[in-house]
């Protein structure tokens, strides 16, 4: 009998379940106050609208809300398929700080969802703030970072990166709503929104129609800089300017491809300076190079707007004291540190005048520190990310240091300006690990008789003689052992990539990926089985926490353990975007 029950119990659950309607913003949802938000409920079932009641702390919602809502009497999905009827409400503003009950409730079909809406002091902690990301930055990448740029004698580090002295730390959660796993679309519009969303999604709701372009939109932090403030607004990345990182600080769709739109969206925000890869989307689509299908030329646009416009580092050193400044310095992503600095290798021939994140970051800073009244900057060292996922660790780890001396310069603008909060973290982290060195001195049948650990690890040989902050060569006699947890089937060789980037996998006939045979004769080459779907061809995020540190006015928020929404509600304090503007 008891057995029965529980299965009656779970049952009756599940059903109860399946009759739930959706609410956005979702449960437990942080909304600045006065930062307007889309609201919208999502219904199983073909309703009227005279069966829907909607309360907000007990009253109507229309109190709240100020308006009536639209009902949609059928929403549809793929191949015309009939989803349930909807509620939907664009632009509400709530301007009384609280907490916020909604009772949703339509024949079988109920919900309640709580709201935290909070106030900002009256005035900003600071004037500045610099937020500089690592894209899928690790804490292996940053040790790493640390040994390769520094080096180690007999167990103390023989330097410190610019990031270990920021003073104020905190573990973010980076799960997306609908999964543990995240991407860095969902991570970056959390940070930039205050809200949680779904993998791909960038300032929405993901909701449940196929339209990438029509979800509950929340506001993002430009719109909020704009709505509530005079301060200048900077973009800087090493990928496309499209890319997920960028893209959050000014755009609201369910699909981060959407690029040509994002483009879009950035130029109706007009940040004062925009400085990185992905210029194909820029082109009209007679261009050639241009991944446009539209006749909309946007450098012009730009231009026509007062932009200076940049391809090169030469050209961007010479519009570095124009007002407004549109950098775009490669078609699709900026090269990784290692190929432009050192090895030349990747697309370096075709644009071999790419600037790097250190002078991107200095140009930005200089433009927007003119503005009295202060800037908000976003930095993303994108290529850390990009390299982790083919599981290319050298050049991940270079790419580290070269995001590191961006937060050296951004420690020297703090310091002459401590009216500036400087914030470091990553949007997500990757599922690797150092753990010890490879000594090529070392007989070997196969390239893991190399691999040192424990006492036999040693220290890595790296030397930095031009005293530039970078190893004058990754292909050192004992370099670092770096391995991933996931991947793809593919060859392990034990060496840095110095041929070009590592493209672990390739499709086969079936449409599945397999080992790139290209590293099989590489002396020492092991095969390594991956542990991933065989439609996958790198390695995949890590749901781990990353780490998050700051310091300057407003830093002191940041502790223990935070979701990457709680991170939004920091810099709206700080910047007090919930005052009136």
């Amino acid at each position: 009998m008891r057995s029965f029950l529980l299965a009656l119990t779970a049952a009756t659950a599940l059903a109860t379940a399946a009759q739930s309607a959706t609410v956005y913003p979702l449960d437990r949802a942080t909304i600045l106050v006065g930062s307007p938000f889309d609201f919208k409920v999502e219904f199983n079932a073909k309703l009227k609208p005279e069966d829907v009641r909607i309360s907000v702390n007990g009253a109507d919602y229309k109190t709240a809300f100020g308006t009536d809502a639209g009902f949609i009497e059928m929403e549809k999905g793929k191949d015309d398929k009939e989803l349930g009827s909807a509620v939907l409400l664009r632009g509400v503003k709530i301007t009384k700080a609280g907490a916020y009950k909604i009772e949703v409730a339509a024949g079988a079909e109920t919900k309640t969802v709580t709201w935290d809406v909070y106030a900002t002091p009256a005035m900003p902690k600071a004037k500045n703030v610099i937020f500089l990301l690592g894209d899928g930055l690790s804490v292996a990448h940053r040790t790493a970072a640390r040994l390769m740029s520094k080096g180690m004698t007999e167990g103390k580090a023989n330097g410190r990166l610019a990031m270990d002295d920021l003073d104020h730390m905190a573990f973010i959660g980076t799960s997306s709503t609908g999964a543990i796993a995240t991407d860095s679309a969902n991570t970056m519009s959390a940070y930039m929104t205050g809200h949680k969303s779904a993998i791909n999604a960038l300032g929405v709701y993901a909701d449940r129609t196929p339209a990438s372009l029509d979800d509950p939109k929340v506001e993002n932090i430009a719109e909020a800089l704009r709505r509530t403030t005079k301060k200048s607004l900077g973009i800087v990345a090493l990928s496309e300017l499209e890319d997920a990182t960028p893209a959050a600080v000014v755009s609201h769709t369910r699909r981060r491809a959407d690029k040509a739109e994002i483009v879009g969206m950035m130029f109706a925000q007009k940040p004062e300076v925009v400085l990185g890869g992905g210029s194909a989307y820029f082109l009209a689509k007679e261009v050639p190079g241009s991944k446009r299908k539209d006749d909309k030329d946007y450098v012009k646009l730009f231009q026509d707007a007062g932009y200076q416009l940049a391809t090169d580092k030469d050209e961007l050193q010479k519009v570095a004291g124009a007002d407004h400044i549109l950098g775009l310095f490669h078609t699709g992503n900026m090269d990784y540190a290692l190929d432009r600095m050192q090895l030349k290798k990747g697309t370096v021939e075709q644009f071999p005048k790419q600037p790097g994140l250190v002078e991107m970051t200095k140009v930005a800073l200089d433009n927007l520190s003119r503005n009295p009244e202060g800037f908000f900057l976003m930095v993303e060292g994108s290529d850390i990310d990009k390299a982790s996922h083919p599981l290319d660790w050298d050049r991940a780890v270079f790419d580290t240091i070269e995001f590191d001396h961006a937060v050296a310069v951004a420690r020297a603008f703090q310091q002459a300006h401590p009216d500036t909060l400087v914030v470091v973290t990553g949007d997500h982290t990757h599922g690797v690990s150092l753990i010890g060195t490879i000594d090529d001195t070392k007989p070997f049948k196969e390239g893991r008789d190399k691999v040192g650990t424990y006492d036999e690890a040693r220290f890595p040989n790296y030397e930095d003689k031009d005293g530039d902050g970078y190893p004058d060569t990754v292909a050192v006699t004992r370099h670092l052992a770096m391995f991933a947890n996931n991947g793809p089937d593919h060859y392990e060789t034990f060496e840095p990539k110095l041929d070009g980037p590592f493209e672990p996998a390739v499709k086969a006939q079936d449409g599945t990926y397999v080992a790139n045979e290209k590293y099989k004769d590489v002396p020492g080459a092991v095969f390594v089985e991956g542990n991933i779907p065989r439609d996958q061809d790198t390695g995949v995020h890590a749901v781990d926490d990353v780490v998050l540190q700051a310091a300057g006015p407003g830093a002191e928020e940041f502790k223990g353990y935070m979701e990457e929404s709680d991170v939004y509600k920091v810099l709206a304090d700080t910047l007090a975007l919930g005052s009136k503007p």
